[in-house]
């Protein structure tokens, strides 16, 4: 039990997990300002603005640089998994987002036509555009500083 503890005492957890939640609550607020409707696929779900991704991973980047150095090995491990997460999030999962938009017009256009596939839609709002990444790096670092 104590090694959950110490988990949940690490300060760049700590920094990871809150700016998620932070990430993760603007993107609710913004839909309920936008939309005017509540989405509750918006409390976990990917994709959108701010990218929650880039926020934890940035958020731990900087504080293991305040706390252990930005010349250790360990900010250098975690700058590349930030580096990996970000570009993933703008171009791998943004490219997956776009074909499944093709895909599920596609589908749309069968039904319309009288042929019924029994297939879900596909998840549209899986990746970030470079600003939506740029905003959450930025919602990261500033919690990460906060944080250390």
């Amino acid at each position: 039990m104590d090694v959950i503890f110490s988990i949940f005492e690490n300060r760049a957890i700590q920094a990871a997990i809150l700016a998620w939640a932070v990430a993760q609550a603007i993107k609710v607020i913004l839909t309920l300002v936008i939309s005017k409707r509540f989405d509750s696929s918006r409390v976990f779900g990917s994709g959108g603005m701010p990218s929650s991704h880039s926020a934890m991973a940035c958020a731990l980047v900087t504080t293991l640089g305040f706390r252990e150095g930005f010349s250790s090995p360990l900010f250098a491990l975690a700058f590349c998994f930030a580096g990996v997460v970000m570009y993933d999030a703008a171009g791998v999962r943004r490219s997956a987002g776009k074909n499944a938009a093709v895909i599920n017009h596609l589908l749309d256009g069968l039904a319309g036509n009288g042929l019924h596939l029994d297939e879900e839609r596909l998840k549209e709002l899986v990746g970030h555009t470079p600003i939506q990444v740029l905003a959450g790096a930025l919602l990261g670092i500033l919690i990460g500083v906060l944080v250390a």
